[in-house]
Parts: C-alpha cells; structure tokens; sequence
C-alpha cells in the first residue's frame, strides 16, 4: 500500500504575498443591510462628557518683573547740582560717603580692570540717559565692578560745550550702583570719558577683577 504524501507547506514568499492580500470590500447588498439595522439608532447624549479646562498661561519670570519694574522706576534729573558733589580736585572725581579717598587714587591709577564700556557718541540728551542707565543697572547685576562712560569732548556740540559730559556725571551721582567715578587715564580716553566703580552685587566679593 502506498503511503500518502504531507501536504506540501508553501515557500516563505508565497506566504508573505498570501498574508499581504487586503480584506475583501462589503457588497453593496451587506451595506445596505448594515444601514437599515442601524436606521433607528440615536446617538449619545454629551451630558455625559468631561470639558477639560484650558491650560494655565505660563508664569512671567519674577526677575523679568523686577527688571521692567526697576526700569519704570528709574528717573534720572537732569537738574541735579552735581558740582556741589564732586571733589575738589582737577579731575572733578566722585566718591560716595564712607568710600575713602584712596579708592579713587586706585581708580584713576588703573587698579581695577575695565571689563566693559557704554559709548554716547550721537546720541541724543534722553537717549544717552536711558542708555547710561540701563547700562549701568544690566553691569551691576552680571557682577561687573569697573565700567567706562564714553562722552566724549564735546567739540562738535553747539559753542563746543560739552554737554554729555556734564550730565553723565549729574546721571551718575544718582545711580546707587555707582561707588565711584572719575576722569580716564590718556590711555583711557582721558578728558572724553569717566571710569565707574560698581558696587558688588549682594554676596560677591569685592576684590579686584
């Protein structure tokens, strides 16, 4: 008696192209069945559905607040009295109450480094004021302690009066960052520029940078 032979299995492709095949399309007949049994039906009530609230606004930084809340704040004169405020000396120097004299003679000498500089070259009275305020504030709080104000000479101003040389010193007197100021080195820009000593921010030290 002959022994009946296996089914034979199909190749691996063959199978991979059956497996492939899409589902067959309902008939129009099956549609139309489908629609009629559900002819009737009536759709959930939404009383039933959770309205998700809208997501909360992302918090304003606290120290963006206080930096547009210190710039509303900030109201530099110009009708300050500055002459009565500086010292006596040639170079018309500043120095807050309680800083020795001697913190301006290392001023003027060189013995903190410049580590940046606010040029007022064109601009003008109210631009050159908000400007030198901004600058000052900004330097102070990224722990800068020595900055230049550049004024220039004012030889090219009306009468050749150099006016933003005298209110950047009137603005400076009322900055309470500023510990000190006095007329650059040559080097520096001598008569057309003033080095500013900055307080150090709350908890840095106060050495040499």
């Amino acid at each position: 008696m002959a022994t009946p032979r296996r089914p034979r299995s199909l190749p691996a492709s063959a199978r991979g192209r059956q497996a492939s095949v899409p589902a067959a399309q309902p008939s129009a007949e099956e549609v139309a069945l489908f629609r009629e049994a559900v002819a009737g039906a009536q759709p959930i009530a939404p009383s039933g559905r959770v309205a998700l609230a809208a997501p909360a606004p992302l918090p304003i930084p606290l120290q963006h607040l206080r930096d547009e809340q210190a710039a509303l704040a900030e109201s530099l004169s110009d009708d300050v009295d500055v002459d009565s405020l500086l010292e006596t000396d040639e170079l018309l120097s500043f120095r807050r109450p309680g800083i020795g004299p001697d913190v301006v003679r290392r001023l003027r000498r060189g013995h903190w480094v410049i580590q940046a500089e606010l040029d007022l070259h064109g601009m003008r009275r109210d631009e050159a004021r908000e400007s030198l305020a901004t600058f000052v504030r900004e330097a102070q709080q990224s722990g800068l302690r020595c900055v230049r104000i550049i004024h220039g000479k004012g030889l090219s101003s009306p009468g050749r009066e150099p006016v933003l040389k005298h209110k950047a010193r009137a603005w400076l007197v009322q900055k309470n960052e500023v510990l000190a100021f006095c007329q650059a080195k040559p080097s520096d820009g001598g008569a057309g520029a003033l080095v500013v000593l900055l307080r150090a921010p709350p908890g840095a030290g106060g050495g040499r940078r």
